[in-house]
């Protein structure tokens, strides 16, 4: 008898006599409970917790808060997806559009700009899926700073929620990307390092 057969056998006799395990759960939560106002307010208490600078924006004021929050951090040179809306282009920056940009030349901006698919309040997440107003996933993972745009029709409660607006992402095979927060990791002492695996500074302005 061969070893593997010896281990086998004994698993084997070990399970002989247990029952079988019962059946997965199927009755969790397949949408959330709470109203726009509140599930607003939940995401960017979430996303704040995460260390993400949350903003508030009024519609119509998207590219002159984009402006200023470029201002506070000296970018002048930033990252656009083609697919950005000119009212969310703020003026007085060199917005560099991707086309193909290497990562040299990415890591030579100040910033990027980005747009989004889907958030979670319940996780503060952000989710991209490489759409036109969203851009590669490599324009978002080499600046150091990453500025987001939430609709506030786009925030959702829970993760079930997200997955089926992300339906046509996935039908089309495009990479799915989920942000909580800016990048970071730790060491064996648990002392926190950003920037390490993307943006060191994540700004979402929740337009709504």
């Amino acid at each position: 008898m061969s070893s593997r057969e010896l281990i086998l056998g004994r698993v084997r006799t070990a399970i002989a006599d247990a029952s079988e395990a019962p059946p997965a759960r199927r009755d969790y939560r397949s949408a959330g409970t709470t109203g726009e106002a509140e599930r607003t307010a939940l995401f960017c208490e979430r996303a704040g917790e995460y260390r993400a600078d949350v903003r508030r924006v009024e519609p119509g004021r998207e590219a002159a808060v984009l402006a200023a929050v470029c201002a506070e951090h000296g970018a002048q040179r930033l990252v656009i997806p083609a697919g950005l809306p000119p009212d969310r282009r703020p003026g007085g920056l060199d917005l560099v559009e991707d086309t193909q940009l290497d990562p040299h030349t990415l890591d030579g901006t100040d910033g990027v700009i980005t747009g989004c698919t889907v958030a979670i309040a319940e996780t503060g997440t952000i989710v991209l899926t490489a759409a036109p107003h969203e851009g590669r996933r490599a324009i978002t993972l080499v600046p150091d700073l990453h500025i987001c745009l939430v609709d506030q029709s786009q925030i959702v409660e829970i993760l079930p929620e997200a997955i089926a607006r992300l339906n046509q992402a996935v039908r089309e095979r495009r990479p799915i990307t989920l942000i909580s927060g800016p990048s970071a990791t730790s060491d064996i002492e648990l002392d926190r390092v950003e920037g390490v695996h993307g943006p060191r500074t994540l700004v979402v302005l929740v337009v709504g």
